[in-house]
């Protein structure tokens, strides 16, 4: 299948390897500051609450809050929140306030999760989560959208009351599924959101953005319009592929690339290093 490229070339972001940099809250700080000077175009950080197999995260609304602080160009982007586990309203308030302390610097990625522990201590329904969060995405538009908000649905009613401030500008909503996404997820990707990360590999991809964009059309929406984001990651066991990766991604027209420090237990020096290392290849390539 052909695809129509876009007008740009993809965007160039890195992930934050917050887990690896633990509690070294100054190293945050350095990779961070050092993404923004060097001119990656985003910093993505994923969400975990709890810790299975005792995984490290902070928690990324609060982490991103920080790097805001300390950055001025870089967009800031959490992927994905796992948003059925949270409170819609808060979670909305929360996300306008970091796109207002950062100028405006903030995609949102959210997805459902698979984690049944982690909905259960937080006093959600695990089952439910497909349709609670088609549901959560209406409603934060909603609330993105008007001042004054009449809303009821399955698990939410907003009567006559909004946000402020509102956010001034939109807010994009990303969405997010591991491996290849299944049928139903494809189609609510088309249907409703700005963009998804594509967490396939390129054999996979034609037939999953085929199931998506003809969602999209359904919609009465256009598939261009919708962006597309990739990890590759550019150490550990695939890091002697991944500039074929990059380069294959921008063959295929991604709107959107992340590279990845992860997975090869570096120092903090050395996650700066790589970033740097990593930067000089993709522009030279």
């Amino acid at each position: 299948m052909d695809y129509e490229a876009p007008k740009e070339p993809p965007k160039i972001g890195i992930s934050l390897p917050i887990r690896e940099l633990k509690e070294d809250i100054g190293a945050i700080k350095a990779f961070a500051q050092q993404a923004d000077e060097l001119g990656y175009t985003h910093l993505r950080v994923p969400d975990l609450v709890l810790r299975p197999n005792s995984r490290h995260l902070h928690e990324p609304l609060i982490s991103l809050a920080y790097v805001a602080a300390v950055t001025e160009r870089i967009e800031l982007v959490p992927s994905v929140i796992v948003a059925p586990a949270r409170q819609t309203v808060l979670l909305v308030k929360q996300v306008t306030t970091l796109a207002q302390f950062s100028g405006d610097r903030v995609r949102l990625g959210i997805g459902v999760g698979d984690n049944a522990d982690e909905y259960e201590a937080l006093g959600e329904d695990f089952h439910s989560r497909g349709r609670r969060c088609e549901e959560q995405i209406r409603l934060i538009r909603e609330l993105w959208r008007d001042p004054e908000v009449f809303f009821i649905g399955d698990w939410h009613r907003v009567m006559g009351t909004g946000l402020n401030p509102m956010p001034r500008k939109n807010i994009p909503i990303w969405i997010g599924a591991s491996g290849l996404p299944a049928p139903h997820i494809r189609e609510r990707i088309g249907r409703l959101a700005d963009g998804w990360f594509v967490l396939c590999g390129p054999e996979d991809f034609p037939a999953v953005k085929a199931d998506v964009d003809r969602a999209a059309r359904r919609a009465d929406r256009f598939p261009i319009t919708l962006g597309t984001e990739a990890g590759v990651a550019v150490v550990g066991p695939r890091e002697s592929e991944w500039q074929r990766r990059v380069a294959e991604w921008r063959r295929i027209g991604l709107s959107h690339i992340c590279l990845r420090t992860l997975g090869a237990g570096l120092t903090a020096d050395e996650h700066i290093a790589k970033a740097r290392e990593a930067w000089r290849i993709v522009n030279e390539t």
